[in-house]
């Protein structure tokens, strides 16, 4: 096959597309532009966009002995990845701009540029697997559990995976550091990525502020509003701007008095409009119930209308499954979820991601929440 190696710069996209070039397949690496200013992104290892990244995928790719070239997705990803994270957080949702980027940047600008100049398929150093099932092709969890990312893939069609290669997902995170190092690859001690890579200082509050008074003009969400507490109703703290919250927080509330009751308290709710954020104790964010929106099939669809059926939910990139039903709507738009056991600081915007065993069922973007105490009747 031809196959498109996407290279981060990172250690297991490097020993991705050595393994795929190994296994006989045509290879070409290619390394995403992200930025159109690439020094404003985060260094020192901690992105995965910055020019010293673009620096050590093509490193690796001459020692692997592939062609290597640069795209420019810098527009397509300000669109769909880096304006998605500004509205959503300005809605007063937490968005996931990873998932978002596997979404519409890896798996559909790149998938459809490399079908279109010949390609067969796109491989990446993601850790999952990919399994021939009864039904067709299924996606699994990756060997290493603490390394899996099977749920930043949820989001790819019964197509997408088609044309999809993850060489990694059947090998332990250590045994690929030691295969780079064998195989004369630089990268192999690399740190992982991770944060917010087009956030430069990990400042993601100053960051939304100063992007999202560019993007909006007397947005009350901007301006300083009231922290409350959820039972007493009375003003805790003052805020800077509704943006800088998300559901379950509970570091850098500066709340300017105690809680009634003395307990810690927890962001319960944001309001952009009235520009208010609501606290509480941490028992008020037990979540029971969830609904979610544009689900999204790794393979054939969920019958829509039909009883719930018994299955998992991952309800953030490094969280725990929950044992849990799932019904899809009748008109197939949206799915509800019924945890078995209750989850905490889930937020609308995050992404519920189904699971039947360690097979990839599809996933729900989070629109509402339905809590314990609210069923309660507390």
């Amino acid at each position: 096959m031809r196959v498109v190696a996407a290279m981060s710069g990172g250690v297991d996209s490097a020993v991705a597309a050595a393994r795929a070039h190994e296994a006989g397949h045509e290879v070409t690496g290619i390394h995403l532009a992200l930025s159109r200013n690439p020094k404003s992104y985060r260094t020192g290892a901690r992105g995965c966009c910055t020019i010293e990244d673009a620096n050590d995928a093509r490193r690796a790719a001459d020692v692997i002995g592939i062609p290597f070239y640069v795209w420019d997705l810098s527009e397509r990803f300000h669109t769909d990845v880096v304006e998605n994270f500004m509205d959503t957080y300005a809605a007063g949702q937490t968005p996931n701009p990873c998932l978002r980027c596997n979404e519409k940047i890896k798996f559909a600008a790149v998938l459809d540029r490399a079908l279109a100049l010949g390609f067969d398929a796109v491989a990446t150093g993601h850790y999952a697997r990919l399994v021939d099932g009864a039904d067709g092709l299924e996606l699994h969890r990756g060997v290493d559990h603490g390394k899996d990312q099977s749920y930043v893939l949820g989001v790819l069609d019964e197509r997408q995976l088609r044309h999809s290669l993850f060489p990694l997902g059947d090998t332990p995170k250590p045994e690929v550091r030691r295969e780079a190092a064998e195989r004369g690859l630089l990268v192999a001690d690399k740190p992982d990525s991770h944060d917010i890579c087009f956030v430069a200082d990990g400042d993601n509050a100053g960051w939304l502020r100063e992007k999202l008074g560019e993007r909006y003009d007397d947005a009350p969400f901007l301006e300083a509003g009231e922290i409350v507490d959820e039972a007493t109703g009375e003003v805790l703290g003052s805020h800077e701007g509704t943006y800088g919250f998300t559901i379950g927080q509970r570091k850098g509330l500066r709340l300017g008095r105690p809680a009634p009751d003395g307990k810690p308290r927890y962001v319960l709710d944001i309001e952009p409009v009235s520009n208010t954020v609501t606290v509480g104790p941490r028992e008020r964010l037990a979540v029971a119930r969830i609904r979610g929106t544009e689900p999204r099939w790794c393979g054939a669809p969920m019958p829509a209308g039909q009883p719930p059926v018994e299955v998992t939910v991952q309800l953030r990139a490094h969280g725990e499954e929950h044992r849990a039903t799932c019904a899809v709507s009748p008109d197939g738009t949206e799915v509800e979820i019924e945890l078995r056991d209750p989850a905490f600081g889930i937020a609308p915007g995050q992404a519920a991601v189904v699971y039947d065993g360690t097979r990839v069922i599809g996933s729900a973007t989070i629109t509402a929440t339905e809590r314990v105490a609210a069923r309660a009747g507390a």
